[in-house]
């Protein structure tokens, strides 16, 4: 049974994640479906104009590339999976570019590699980008950067990284659109008995002995993939929806709350849960001391700028963990920073206006953004 207060959760959500998969882009195979991205593109462009922010993850290069390749099935190796994402990447963004320009929005191709989220500086870059390019109205179409990945580095579907793209932005909910109606608690195709699950805890294990494989040749992952998302969404407070792409007008639905396919809830609150990841995760590679007004302002649960810091210890990249301390050396808590060491250095005791004149850029105003701090004392 759903719980209305949680779908009511997604009806207020400003900051959403759709994830759609290959076998709905390419209409199972046969090359892109130009009346389903039509479809997604007015929903989402009426999104934005109800002032939300919609990042979309779209499966489907490999798909399109096998296409116009030829290619009824796919291959294993990885200079032809590179190839059809290489053909089927330059079809895939202009064909979501024709679709959104009707709605006065642009789209940004956004690709990506696990690399560019493992390492901490390309991270807050990506981070930045994918923000910015909301704030302007533009919609990000984020795939996996196909043509260059390798085993060692790749996501390895799209679900995964819809996850990781809901972690990077903070989004409030991740919608996973594919070809079932959701997470049952057996297979549909095998078993007619089988029951839809309307809602549950993305973190409760029993989901995952629930999902089956993929779904075609087409698809790389499966009901597996997208359980497993769910609960990497969940660790930074998202809730997930997984639902069908075929259902009529299934975005803007999900978005206003209807009960369609399976919720699969967070329990923590989305700042909480990113407070507890930087409590438990942080290792210091620097400290920070600042002045009182500083101190205070941190304790109340503002951000950290420069014109408060006295002194910058330790040789640090943007996007590492220091600690900042009070006048008295007692540690108030630690946090992301958005600037080097020897920027830090550079810009301490500065007005935020005064950053881009000492450095010659601005990263952000804020040396550590309050969401991106949690107090330890």
């Amino acid at each position: 049974m759903t719980h209305p207060d949680r779908r009511a959760a997604l009806a207020t959500a400003r900051l959403l994640v759709v994830k759609v998969g290959s076998a709905l882009v390419t209409a199972d195979g046969r090359g892109l479906d130009h009346e389903a991205i039509r479809g997604w593109a007015e929903q989402i462009a009426r999104l934005f104009e109800e002032g939300r922010r919609v990042c979309l993850v779209s499966s489907g290069a490999i798909a399109a590339g096998m296409q116009r390749l030829g290619w009824a099935q796919r291959p294993k190796e990885t200079a032809l999976l590179q190839a059809a994402a290489a053909v089927g990447q330059a079809a895939l963004v202009d064909a979501y570019e024709h679709a959104f320009r009707p709605h006065g929005r642009h789209t940004a191709q956004i690709l990506l590699t696990h690399a560019d989220l493992a390492d901490r500086t390309r991270y807050l870059n990506a981070r930045s980008t994918l923000k910015t390019l909301l704030d302007l109205g533009v919609v990000p179409i984020i795939n996996e950067n196909d043509t260059i990945v390798t085993d060692e580095i790749k996501f390895g579907d799209n679900d995964t990284l819809g996850a990781l793209v809901t972690n990077l932005i903070d989004a409030d909910a991740l919608f996973i659109l594919t070809d079932q109606q959701g997470l049952y608690t057996a297979d549909p195709r095998l078993h007619p008995e089988a029951e839809l699950v309307a809602e549950g805890n993305a973190e409760d294990p029993r989901y995952a002995a629930m999902a089956g494989g993929a779904g075609s040749s087409i698809a790389k992952g499966g009901m597996i993939t997208k359980i497993r998302a769910a609960a990497r969404a969940a660790k930074s407070g998202a809730h997930t929806v997984i639902a069908s792409g075929r259902e009529p007008e299934v975005i803007v639905r999900l978005a206003h709350g209807e009960p369609l396919g399976t919720l699969l809830y967070a329990e923590r609150n989305r700042l909480a849960a990113r407070k507890q990841w930087l409590a438990d995760h942080l290792k210091l590679a620097g400290r920070l001391y600042v002045d009182a007004g500083a101190a205070r302002a941190l304790r109340q649960g503002k951000s950290l700028l420069p014109v408060g810091v006295t002194r910058v210890e330790g040789e640090f990249v943007r996007g590492a963990a220091v600690a900042c301390l009070d006048p008295e050396g007692r540690e108030i808590g630690r946090g992301l920073i958005n600037y080097s060491a020897a920027e830090a250095r550079a810009i301490l005791g500065l007005p935020s206006n005064q950053i881009a004149e000492r450095l010659g850029h601005v990263d952000e105003p804020e040396l550590i953004h309050r969401d991106n701090f949690v107090r330890t004392g």
